[in-house]
């Protein structure tokens, strides 16, 4: 329905919030925290100081002779992620004809689209050390290779991946040859051009992903600091003759422990 906003500025601001958040939330691929998790920043604060755990190693008492187990410190490095502010503005007049929910999935879609470049951006982190060179394709042996790796550092968690449309298309094209002929996994992935689970590895595909990269990681790998959640603000902009929308979301994403990813890229 659309909306003459001189006269229903109350009754379009709901359909309005409401098309903005759902479309946000349903773009995004980050955002619901399924995959990396959300953490609320409190309030005060314009960033998430996320607690880097040590460990520590245990002692193996056999007799009542021994002497106390030693003392040992666990180590606690801080990092911070910072909050940033993403947003996208548009002016709804007042002559009506759009329908308010069409500029709130405009608006949430632009805001997520924004946020998921970060997140991307943070997969690809230089600062990722453990890294495999695929040489320009992918096969399920670099796949088992980097959860060889995350194991390896003590992480048994669940594992996720993302990789970018070419990528996802190269060990798409590997699970499609005769190695796999005939099995149910050969079947359901090339059916429905989705990875699902591949060697303990859920994956998806990003398109903000650069070309020929992936990275796998646990979730604790990475955090999204949440200030706000995506909202809108409606201000009245007279020389418009309508009103100004903005839809806007206030968090931040980082890499909190680099042991528990591990990049697939071309170095070339």
């Amino acid at each position: 329905m659309a909306y003459n906003s001189s006269f229903n500025l109350e009754s379009m601001v709901v359909p309005l919030k409401a098309a903005t958040v759902y479309a946000a939330h349903e773009a995004s691929q980050f955002l619901g925290g399924e995959i990396i998790p959300v953490v609320n920043i409190p309030a005060g604060s314009a960033s998430l100081q996320v607690p880097l755990m040590g460990s520590v190693t245990a002692t193996k008492l056999t007799s009542e002779s021994q002497d106390d187990i030693a003392n040992s410190v666990v180590t606690d490095t801080a990092v911070s992620i910072p909050a940033a502010i993403y947003a996208a503005r548009t002016v709804l007049r007042d002559l009506g004809g759009i329908d308010p929910s069409d500029i709130g999935r405009i608006l949430g879609n632009g805001v997520s689209a924004k946020f998921d470049e970060d997140v991307a951006a943070q997969l690809e982190s230089a600062t990722i050390t453990n890294e495999i060179d695929t040489a320009g394709t992918v096969s399920l042996d670099f796949i088992l290779e980097a959860v060889e790796t995350i194991r390896t550092a003590g992480e048994m968690g669940p594992l996720f991946g993302v990789l970018s449309p070419a990528m996802a298309t190269n060990l798409l094209k590997n699970i499609g040859t005769a190695a796999y002929a005939g099995s149910n996994f050969q079947g359901n992935a090339l059916q429905n051009a989705d990875l699902g689970v591949v060697g303990g590895v859920r994956f998806i595909t990003s398109s903000y992903m650069t070309a020929n990269q992936g990275t796998i990681f646990a979730g604790d790998a990475f955090r999204i600091g949440m200030f706000k959640n995506i909202d809108i603000e409606i201000g009245r902009r007279p020389e418009a003759v309508g009103n100004t929308v903005v839809g806007n979301l206030h968090a931040g994403v980082g890499l909190v422990d680099a042991a528990r990813a591990c990049r697939l890229y071309d170095v070339a």
